[in-house]
């Protein structure tokens, strides 16, 4: 076994289109960079329409791609994929099937998405350099139940779909915001048979009676402040942070992953149930945590030694220009993360290579469309998305040096210094 290991992270990959066939400097320098690593992941953020077919189960916001794009995930240099997202059931479960049938035809190691809810929570495994690696990959939604595996009952088939950290949205409000609320469920006659048939009956939440209200699909708590927070299902937690810790048991190094749309108001704030589900992932015995969560690029945190990416933002980024909200700059930025991890598996140090897709000029162009390929950011676009990075993290007590356009954490220089004399 090599005396380090590095694993290459990246934004979400919301790929539609096979780029093979560009050849920007700027693409292939950041295939070089990935090319660095002995494991290299993402999120694939899609459904495959393959043998299985299946039906759009979204409006606008639907998403599906051929098999062919997974065969340009390959030649980016990505071995592993989570398949746990918003995105993976917008053919429902026969997308679920076709995306597992051709990702496991490509022998990618992958998580978060099964036949039925055992699978979907197993770990995916592989080894690379000698090193035993295990995915375990959970999506927080928000979404309808049905999204999620179901293992087979009595006179009930199993249902092929995602893994879940179930969450219920809560929103705090002070005691007269409270009572106000009281006063208008009461007078609305709205009742808990009104709350039942107002979501599917596995999505109502359950409701503490003293202090909670539920109206609609709104859950709110009474509290000292306002606010917004979520509730986390005790027995999904568990199930997932039981993976974990049975992987690391074996010695596999353990990968971490949770997709999630719950964001805060400010997208570079990290909420703070987030933070406690990635720690709890760390205690479980995950070598890093890697989230993708507002389409940003958040802080890096450094806990128990062990590296927490709160979200990574955008790698590849597929959509249509007509009608798209997504135009703001920060959305098309982020890094490809190099982490470097010892022979007994502690973080030896991280480099970060920062990323515009499409490249700089793209950022001038109104067609999002045409922004295609991820590609190396350089001079002051490259100062400016690590500057940004590096204050953001420095909250977290993460300290990252930037020199030549590329941020460094310096847990262990001998790490990459010792990649580069391998390949000289």
């Amino acid at each position: 076994m090599s005396q380090h290991f590095t694993v290459a992270v990246t934004g979400q990959s919301l790929i539609k289109h096979d780029i093979r066939s560009i050849e920007t400097k700027g693409f292939v320098d950041v295939q070089a960079v990935i090319g660095r690593s002995d494991f290299a992941f993402t999120n694939f953020e899609s459904t495959i329409f393959g043998a299985h077919g299946g039906w759009p189960l979204k409006g606008s916001f639907f998403g599906a791609s051929q098999p062919v794009v997974l065969d340009t995930l390959r030649s980016i240099g990505f071995q592993g994929l989570s398949l746990s997202n918003n995105h993976a059931f917008d053919l429902g479960p026969s997308g679920i099937l076709s995306t597992l049938e051709e990702v496991e035809m490509r022998r990618f190691v992958h998580a978060g998405a099964g036949r039925n809810r055992q699978e979907a929570g197993l770990p995916g495994y592989g080894s690379f350099a000698g090193r035993d690696i295990a995915l375990v990959a959970m999506d927080g939604g928000p979404g309808p139940d049905v999204m999620h595996a179901a293992d087979a009952a009595p006179g009930r088939p199993e249902r092929p779909g995602i893994n879940p950290l179930k969450l219920t949205k809560v929103l705090d409000v002070d005691a007269v915001a409270f009572e106000q609320l009281q006063s208008i469920r009461d007078r609305l006659g709205y009742t808990d048979m009104d709350l039942g048939n107002d979501a599917q009956p596995d999505d109502v939440p359950s409701v503490d009676g003293d202090r909670e209200i539920a109206i609609a699909r709104a859950l709110f708590r009474r509290s000292e402040r306002f606010g917004r927070g979520v509730r986390i299902d005790g027995d999904d937690i568990a199930r997932n942070l039981s993976a974990i810790a049975a992987a690391a048991e074996k010695g596999d190094m353990v990968i971490a992953y949770l997709h999630h749309h719950h964001w805060a108001s400010d997208w570079y704030q990290v909420p703070d149930w987030v933070s406690g589900v990635a720690r709890q992932c760390i205690d479980a015995g995950a070598a890093m945590f890697v989230s993708h969560g507002a389409p940003v690029l958040q802080p890096v945190e450094i806990y128990r030694g062990r590296p927490i990416f709160y979200s990574l933002g955008n790698f590849i980024f597929h959509i249509r220009s007509e009608g798209s909200k997504w135009t703001a700059r920060e959305i098309w930025e982020s890094v490809v993360g190099l982490c470097s991890f010892s022979g007994d598996g502690t973080l030896a140090g991280m480099e970060f290579h920062p990323v515009i897709i499409g490249g700089s000029e793209a950022l001038k162009n109104p067609a999002l469309d045409k922004r295609l390929a991820p590609e190396l950011a350089l001079g002051e676009d490259a100062e400016r998305i690590l500057t940004r990075f590096q204050k953001q993290s420095a909250k977290f007590g993460t300290s990252i040096r930037i020199s030549d356009g590329v941020g460094f954490y310096d847990g262990d220089a001998v790490a990459f210094e010792s990649a580069d004399l391998a390949e000289a």
